[in-house]
């Protein structure tokens, strides 16, 4: 398994391995008719990854021997005006069959190696729940309904060096 940060040439493949990640997670947590439709958008997913290759932060890709991207990861100043950190992370993401292979640590530590951080992630994605608290993040109280998966998300905090 290879990390590496994605070029502009990324954004087609980068898009249907967000888009396949999203499909995988977030199908039985989040409202089917709020996803299901997002998810129909493939040529969606690749704008948004040319948008984010161009303007935003870097992208870390997890790919394996043969190319195949399986993972992926950003991070970058957080968003919030009263953010609790000065990070955020943005994304992490592995396919389904790179659960549980520690593909998921390299990438958090690839994008944020030791820095106090913050990240929203689903209220029912017991899984990420479980990996970020190991990781050192724990809730802080907050929580908002993020329109995007019609699901409530819920802040997870990692003060430094844990």
């Amino acid at each position: 398994m290879t990390l590496r940060q994605a070029v502009p040439a990324d954004a087609a493949a980068g898009g249907a391995l967000h888009r396949r990640c999203w499909a995988e997670t977030y199908r039985g947590i989040a409202d089917p008719e709020v996803l299901e439709p997002r998810l129909a958008d493939h040529a969606g997913w690749t704008r948004r990854w040319e948008r984010a290759l161009a303007d935003g932060p870097p992208h870390t890709l997890a790919e394996d021997t043969d190319g195949t991207l399986v993972g992926f990861a950003v991070a970058g100043p957080s968003r919030m005006d009263d953010a609790p950190t000065p990070q955020e992370l943005y994304a992490l993401y592995t396919l389904r069959s790179q659960h549980g292979t520690g593909l998921g640590e390299r990438l958090l530590h690839a994008v944020l190696p030791d820095a106090d951080c913050m990240l929203w992630v689903s209220e029912e994605n017991h899984r990420a729940r479980a990996f970020y608290a190991r990781h050192g993040f724990a809730p802080d109280g907050g929580r908002q309904l993020y329109d995007g998966l019609g699901a409530w998300e819920l802040r997870l905090v990692r003060p430094r060096g844990t």
